[in-house]
């Protein structure tokens, strides 16, 4: 068969234009879950650059139109030595290999977790497929690993409740306002009072009594409600709270920054916080300043409701960290702001996450996270815990 530069040229375009829609498949999955994405085109590079906080990746994107083994661990090995060629140009960048699939399947998972286990652990990886099914391993990427979604026909067969629900924003503040009467005021910002009704606890909490309703109905049905007495009581807190913990993880936006003026961070914190009404100090340093510190103070992160697209006019007493400067704070997206700002106290002037929530949060941070929890379980939430059966 003959091919005139017209058809070979079609060819490329067309290959072309499936490998850029590709590309922005992942950019998008990224994006998506918070992290900055950069496209590099037009010079030999990573086909994207990412990042998230302290994370930063060079990622190389490979495709594949079976799930066969022996074609995909092949491209995976190339995209590999790729990835760790290109990362080495760019500041604190790692490799990420990735291989685009037409279907990825568990057997595949497992060839592939077994070939980087025992050939490239230094190099991240991944697994996606047209089908919305992700599977990376790296550092800050376990976010992205989406199951594969089940099709229509199975999805009418069966239809699961979504557990998660019980811990959407809203909901996360209206168990804080069910738990408030049983921890002092300064600790969390929440109505205290004893409620029978639906319509009692939305008027309360300014939530919707539609809301209210569903949130109730949750409760029940996972069996954390008790409504045998006069009013509505959590009960089987220990796996409630289990729970809660395990659904406070969420990727969102962030920003390191370091002060603008000289000093020391810790004392400066406070007073550019208080400057700002949408803005909310989280973590270590939050326990600290509820007199429940337990470890040194890490990194402060300061949540906001929404992270400003130009930094440094909304914030002038801070700037972006650039490569090589000290990172003093970071400025987080809130996951929950709901739950965050409506439960957060007033110390000092400045907006400061109740204690709860400094419990959830603080039990995700991998530098001594769970030790400051684990201290906060033991004292101040020891009677909210343990309370209920």
């Amino acid at each position: 068969m003959l091919y005139n530069s017209a058809m070979l040229e079609g060819g490329r375009q067309i290959a072309d234009s499936r490998e850029r829609a590709h590309e922005k498949a992942l950019a998008d999955a990224f994006s998506d879950h918070g992290w900055s994405v950069t496209l590099e085109r037009g010079v030999p590079g990573p086909d994207l650059l990412v990042s998230n906080g302290r994370q930063r990746y060079a990622v190389e994107l490979k495709s594949s139109a079976e799930g066969r083994a022996d074609r995909v661990i092949p491209l995976l090995s190339q995209a590999i030595l790729q990835a760790t060629q290109y990362a080495a140009r760019f500041p604190a960048a790692r490799p990420l290999a990735v291989v685009r699939v037409g279907r990825l399947t568990k057997a595949l998972r497992e060839r592939a977790s077994r070939f980087h286990t025992n050939y490239a652990p230094h190099s991240a990886v991944g697994l996606v497929d047209d089908e919305g099914g992700r599977w990376f391993v790296g550092e800050g990427l376990e976010a992205l690993n989406a199951e594969l979604k089940p099709s229509p026909a199975r999805r009418k067969r069966s239809s699961p409740k979504r557990s998660h629900d019980l811990f959407s924003d809203l909901n996360q503040w209206l168990l804080k306002v069910l738990l408030a009467p049983e921890l002092p005021e300064h600790l969390l910002a929440a109505p205290r009072g004893d409620y029978r009704t639906a319509a009692e606890l939305a008027d309360a909490a300014h939530v919707s009594a539609m809301s209210v309703s569903r949130f109730i109905r949750r409760l029940r049905e996972e069996g954390f409600a008790d409504e045998s007495g006069a009013t509505l009581r959590l009960v089987r807190r220990a796996e409630l709270f289990r729970r809660w913990q395990a659904a406070a993880s969420r990727a969102t936006p962030e920003l390191p920054m370091r002060f603008l003026m000289p000093g020391a961070p810790r004392e400066q914190l406070g007073k550019v916080v208080a400057r700002h009404s949408e803005a909310c100090i989280g973590l270590f340093a939050a326990a600290s300043l509820l007199d429940s510190g337990h470890v040194a103070d890490g990194l402060p992160w300061v949540y906001m409701r929404k992270l400003p697209e130009l930094p440094h006019q909304a914030w002038p007493e801070l700037v972006e960290v650039s490569p090589g400067e000290p990172l003093q704070l970071i400025l987080k997206q809130a996951a929950t702001p709901e739950s965050i700002f409506r439960g957060a106290v007033q110390v000092q002037g400045a907006r400061v996450s109740d204690i709860l929530q400094v419990w959830l949060d603080v039990s995700l941070h991998p530098a001594r996270g769970r030790e400051q929890a684990d201290h906060l379980a033991r004292t101040v939430l020891a009677p909210v815990m343990e309370h209920g059966g």
